[in-house]
């Protein structure tokens, strides 16, 4: 009878499952693309995951604990992205123009992620918890952006890029990308005066 009830009690345990945690992080990000931070409980994450909501809550006990891992997973495949884009990138490339098409890659084929994201990042302003992952973001932009020209400059175009793609993912219809390279290119110019004309 021990041995019965044992085995009874290892199969409500279910398999092994150590990519569970994972997938429950990806989820948080996609409930957030499709209905935002208010949006996020862990049984809409639950059915996002295909887990039980018990499993949400034994790897996420509070939605503060979601909403921290839903960041940073979200700021990491950002920042891995950029990176990469930023490491095929020629030598010689023209960067405001390069920028301007990642700005366009950010609302075109990238929308529903970068939503999520920005959705993710300002939910730091009422969650003092999620302002170091922030914090981390905005770093490594910078970085990233200040490899191609100086870590001041890249402060400034990280801060630009930020605003650009949140302000052109509201905008109907969306910036071309001639007029966000001229924006790019007149920060870049380090022009403080008024422009030509």
């Amino acid at each position: 009878m021990v041995g019965t009830s044992d085995t009874g009690r290892r199969r409500t345990r279910g398999p092994n499952d150590p990519g569970r945690r994972d997938r429950i992080a990806a989820a948080a990000i996609q409930v957030v693309a499709e209905h935002g931070v208010p949006g996020l409980t862990h049984r809409a994450v639950a059915a996002a995951a295909g887990v039980p909501v018990g499993s949400t809550t034994y790897h996420f006990a509070t939605l503060d604990d979601l909403l921290s891992v839903a960041l940073h997973e979200a700021s990491q495949r950002n920042i891995s992205q950029i990176q990469e884009w930023a490491d095929e990138l020629a030598p010689d490339a023209d960067f405001a123009a390069e920028l301007a098409a990642l700005v366009r890659l950010q609302l075109d084929s990238r929308h529903s992620a970068t939503t999520a994201a920005y959705d993710l990042y300002v939910a730091a302003l009422h969650h003092p918890g999620l302002r170091s992952a922030s914090a981390a973001w905005d770093e490594a932009l910078s970085g990233i952006f200040g490899a191609r020209t100086d870590p001041e400059m890249g402060r400034v175009l990280a801060a630009l890029f930020a605003g650009l793609v949140l302000q052109a993912s509201l905008a109907d219809p969306r910036p071309s990308h001639e007029s966000l390279e001229a924006v790019i290119r007149r920060a870049m110019s380090g022009v403080t005066g008024p422009g030509p004309g």
